[in-house]
């Protein structure tokens, strides 16, 4: 990323930046809050064919689909034929790989050179910082026996074993679609602090505020909600809280989770094609030395940002000139997921030139 002081700032605001630089080279702020960073995407497990008249080089192919579904989406992951036609030879991007248990294969891709050929085709690519996910799943095994599904089994005894498996079977069977989809997802932990906040009727009778209250404590970016009732004929229902907006579904839970996983991709996936726009950024509560190297941070692990400079610097507020691909509605999105509170903002047409389309206007709270 470019950083770099604008040369029309005033020269106290430049001694000011110049000394905060400095002193962060020495204090290394922590990374962007509010997000996961998913550092195993261009990794993938995967069978190994042995009646395959190639078994590694069918692998590779296979793993490499696994990946391209997480980077790009299921536009691309779901197209054979067009993977075949950007990438004919798989082998070319492979960096290591492994055998693993039971005749399989664990292949590792170079993500950069991967990452160019999308881009150059214009294919979207799906940064590693994605949101988290918090899962309630409120499950009916009728006969009385209700449960929700938490990040652990509880201990019990013999005769609560028959529980405990069904419940690790169901919640495995999420984890596997987030694994492949390269998903963060967590299950809440259940403990006295979540179960003050909400029981099974909250979840069942679709009292959401609740479940949403007792999320807060997890700084998941999407919550999805689902009952399920595996012993009768009645729909699994869920419900999708994300951005302030809500989706309601129905199917299994497979089904569920490749939805929330393309609707994320659809959402913070930066196309190839997408232009480059200019982009002014205030950001205001910035007063100490920290707060500073945060939004630095920030601005710098943004894949939807091409460079950024600092334009002014006005007591707390700093004001950024940042170029953004897609403009300022994919950078704002960006920035709310990356924990800044969005304030006003004011649009106006876009124009020639380097002069900005839109000024967005962000807060800084630790």
């Amino acid at each position: 990323m470019l950083i770099h002081p604008d040369s029309r700032s005033p020269a106290a605001s430049r001694r000011f930046i110049a000394c905060i630089a400095l002193i962060l080279v020495i204090l290394a702020p922590p990374g962007v809050a509010g997000a996961v960073e998913m550092t195993s995407l261009y990794t993938a497990q995967v069978p190994l064919d042995r009646a395959q008249n190639d078994p590694r080089a069918a692998a590779y192919r296979d793993a490499l689909e696994v990946v391209l579904l997480r980077v790009s989406g299921s536009g691309i992951g779901d197209d054979p034929e067009m993977i075949d036609l950007l990438f004919p030879s798989p082998a070319a991007y492979v960096v290591q790989f492994q055998p693993g248990e039971a005749d399989t294969l664990w292949v590792t891709f170079d993500g950069a050179a991967i990452e160019d050929v999308l881009q150059r085709n214009g294919q979207a690519v799906w940064s590693s910082e994605r949101p988290l996910t918090l899962i309630w799943l409120a499950v009916d095994w009728g006969q009385g026996e209700r449960e929700i599904i938490g990040a652990d089994d509880p201990e019990g005894g013999d005769d609560e074993s028959r529980s405990i498996d069904r419940n690790r079977l169901l919640r495995q069977r999420v984890l596997d679609v987030a694994e492949r989809r390269g998903l963060p997802v967590a299950f809440p932990l259940l403990d006295t602090e979540d179960l003050a906040k909400v029981s099974f009727p909250d979840i069942w009778g679709g009292f959401d505020e609740l479940v949403l209250d007792a999320s807060e404590r997890y700084e998941a970016n999407s919550v999805i909600i689902g009952r399920i009732r595996p012993e009768s004929g009645q729909r699994n229902r869920w419900t999708y809280h994300f951005a302030a907006e809500e989706r309601v579904w129905t199917g299994e839970p497979e089904l569920v989770m490749n939805l929330v996983a393309d609707m994320l991709a659809a959402e913070f996936a930066i196309g190839g094609d997408a232009t480059v726009q200019s982009v002014e950024l205030g950001v205001a509560g910035i007063n100490t030395v920290e707060a500073y190297g945060s939004v630095q941070r920030t601005l710098s692990d943004l894949s939807v940002v091409e460079s950024f400079a600092i334009t002014s610097v006005e007591g707390d507020r700093i004001l950024y000139r940042v170029q953004a691909h897609g403009g300022a509605e994919r950078l704002a999105r960006a920035l709310r997921l990356s924990g800044l509170i969005e304030q006003d903002r004011f649009a106006s047409m876009p124009v020639p030139g380097d002069t900005p389309a839109a000024t967005l206007e962000f807060f800084y709270s630790p």
